[in-house]
């Protein structure tokens, strides 16, 4: 049987990204602990076959196509599941973009403005689409993947970094701002995790080298572990816990193991 502090029967969440690595984990393991999911991604398709086996899991979801960059599209994504439930519990800002790997210095204006519209303003935009309805119902729970990135200084990922930096302060802002109606606005930071997403940091064998022998389990993460803090959160076992940022990164921002001199 589910434990109560984790249990999300009667919940209804959206998760966006979710036809894929971590946002589809969480809108499994949220659907496997009692919440109907709205599962969306571009691609429909995609979204269909996630929500395909959550049902033959025994869980409900529906599937709806969104762009993340274009807030009629958001919208619609919040209008087609109120109709279908009745009420939005919570939201998993988990789609980003990162169109550029380089150096900020070869970054066009409009690739910049791209990645911050996409990753930071996209998640003000759901935000604000659903807390009034949490305020009304007097509890809600906002969560936004940000990222390790956001944390660091990186030589080919600095407007992603820059992007997931602001993701924090934005959760900051809401928890404050929306705290005495009880809505909670907590990140999830992942470290490299085996995702499409990040393809072009694991795939690469110098770079894979560096971040498992850098950091102190060893290993990158897989999506399904990131997807337990995303539960918490949106759980009576997270029900005191707003305006942070949650690291799972394998121990990397800890520092390296000690392993003995090169």
């Amino acid at each position: 049987m589910r434990g109560a502090l984790f249990d999300l029967t009667g919940q209804v969440a959206i998760v966006t990204g979710a036809s894929r690595g971590i946002g589809r984990a969480i809108a499994e393991r949220m659907a496997e602990h009692g919440a109907r999911v709205a599962v969306s991604s571009r691609k429909i398709e995609a979204c269909e076959e996630v929500v395909q086996g959550i049902g033959e899991r025994g869980g409900e979801a529906f599937a709806q196509a969104c762009n993340i960059g274009r807030k009629e599209e958001l919208q619609a994504l919040v209008d087609a599941t109120m109709a279908r439930w009745g009420r939005i519990d919570t939201i998993v800002c988990n789609a980003a973009i990162n169109p550029h790997f380089g150096a900020s210095a070869g970054l066009p204006d409009a690739v910049f403005e791209k990645i911050m519209a996409t990753n930071i303003r996209s998640n003000l935009w759901l935000a604000h689409m659903v807390m009034p309805g949490m305020a009304e119902r007097g509890s809600g729970s906002v969560i936004v993947i940000s990222s390790i990135a956001g944390f660091r200084g990186s030589p080919v990922l600095g407007a992603y970094g820059i992007s997931k930096a602001a993701d924090m302060q934005l959760v900051r802002n809401l928890a404050v701002e929306w705290g005495p109606k009880n809505i909670r606005a907590n990140c999830i930071a992942p470290g490299l995790v085996r995702t499409d997403f990040a393809k072009a940091l694991w795939e690469d064998p110098a770079i894979l080298r560096k971040r498992t022998r850098d950091t102190p389990l060893q290993r990158i993460g897989e999506p399904d572990e990131i997807a337990g803090a995303a539960v918490f959160l949106a759980s009576p076992a997270g029900s005191f816990m707003t305006g942070q940022t949650i690291t799972i990164d394998g121990g990397v921002l800890a520092g390296p193991p000690m392993i003995g001199e090169d």
